[in-house]
């Protein structure tokens, strides 16, 4: 079996090397197109539209893969090698861009113009008000049905190991005012980190707010739940929500609570104790309020089972943990089954609905000012 694993790995390898001399060629399904810039540019499919999008898969000298589609901006897979050095792919998702036109769980999307939710699907800026879609209860989430996530990306810039994407929104774009050009960029390290950078200038007042929706679980693609795996978050405090996950513009301090994950703990530890915020949200669904300023740790996971351990950093000064309360029978890569709490999110972004609560550091990003704003996510065994 495992000179089998190294044939393939050697074959994998030489294929690789053949792509970057430019060529076309199918391995395992995967139809290279071309390779730019050192990139393995393959096909992902084509859309109802009948668009062809493509898959951007970046390769580091630790063997570790980052891929990315051009539809929706999406991260597709984090290929990590283990503790036994089997590689596993700690992301869900789905095997080409029919999946994801048919999904709604959000895998690996690029959220915005505002993640998250907006209470009343509304909000007032310069003393107008601006209408939104109401697509969570009488609220927006994620910037309502017309979502980011379903539509293409141009393909900006390629490197050897980073990937530009930029999506024009114009004024009135989801119902946010102003024309502004996104470019999000992920980029492969060779200290293992999958940097997210979002950069945004608009040409009027507007809100910004944008993150990404993967959904990890560090044992690997099909493993199960994640009950077990361990979590940290570096937040003495989390906004209290209500019934539709409005923050109530309480901050709570999670000292004494199953909220409290500044120590590793397992997140089935707690995630079923009689707490109003865990009944409310099905278990975790909350956003935290992070210690600090600036570029920091803000999180981390990891997998007994593999070895592996993810740290996340932000800019941000909020994360949304949310523990895949709601996945029910979903098809994913390679015939994946993927079910309640088989995956967690660390999604970092400014407060939820804090356009209405003045005391949340706000989304609002003035007209000509740049929305710049990077997520690490690292791995390491």
């Amino acid at each position: 079996m495992g000179m089998i694993f190294r044939k393939i790995v050697s074959r994998w390898d030489e294929l690789w090397e053949d792509s970057k001399k430019t060529c076309v060629w199918s391995f395992y399904n995967i139809k290279i197109k071309e390779a730019r810039n050192g990139i393995m540019v393959s096909s992902f499919g084509v859309t109802s539209k009948g668009v062809e999008t493509s898959l951007y898969t970046l390769k580091n000298q630790n063997g570790m893969v980052a891929a990315v589609s051009d539809f929706g901006a999406t991260l597709v897979q984090i290929q990590v090698p283990d503790k036994d050095g089997k590689v596993q792919d700690v992301v869900l998702g789905y095997d080409d861009v029919k999946g994801y036109e048919a999904g709604t769980l959000y895998f690996g999307a690029t959220v915005g113009r505002v993640a998250n939710r907006i209470g009343k699907a509304s909000f007032e800026l310069n003393g107008k008000t601006y209408q939104l879609t109401q697509n969570d209860n009488q609220n927006s989430l994620h910037g309502g049905r017309d979502y980011y996530n379903y539509r293409m990306w141009e393909t900006e810039e390629v490197d050897d190991n980073h990937v530009t994407f930029l999506l024009h929104s114009e004024d009135g774009d989801q119902g946010y005012p102003g024309n502004v050009d996104i470019r999000v960029t992920y980029t492969l390290t060779e200290e293992n980190e999958v940097k997210i950078h979002y950069v945004a200038v608009p040409e009027e007042d507007t809100l910004l707010n944008l993150t990404n929706h993967s959904y990890f679980n560090l044992s690997g693609n099909g493993s199960g739940t994640v009950l077990d795996q361990e979590v940290m978050i570096c937040a003495d405090a989390y906004t209290r929500a209500d019934a539709e996950s409005i923050p109530t513009g309480e901050i709570v301090p999670v000292e004494g609570t199953p909220m409290d994950f500044r120590q590793m703990k397992p997140i089935g530890k707690e995630i079923e104790a009689d707490y109003e915020a865990l009944h409310l949200g099905g278990g975790y669904d909350h956003n935290w309020v992070l210690n600090g300023i600036g570029t920091r740790k803000v999180a981390a996971m990891h997998s007994e089972a593999t070895g592996i351990t993810m740290e996340v950093y932000t800019d941000l000064p909020g994360m949304q943990l949310y523990t895949g309360n709601f996945i029910v029978r979903e098809t994913g890569k390679n015939g994946a089954i993927y079910e309640k709490r088989h995956a967690a999110c660390f999604e970092t972004q400014y407060f939820p609905d804090a356009v209405h609560k003045d005391h949340f550091q706000g989304p609002v990003v003035r007209a000509g000012e740049t929305y710049d704003t990077t997520t690490t996510y690292k791995f390491f065994v």
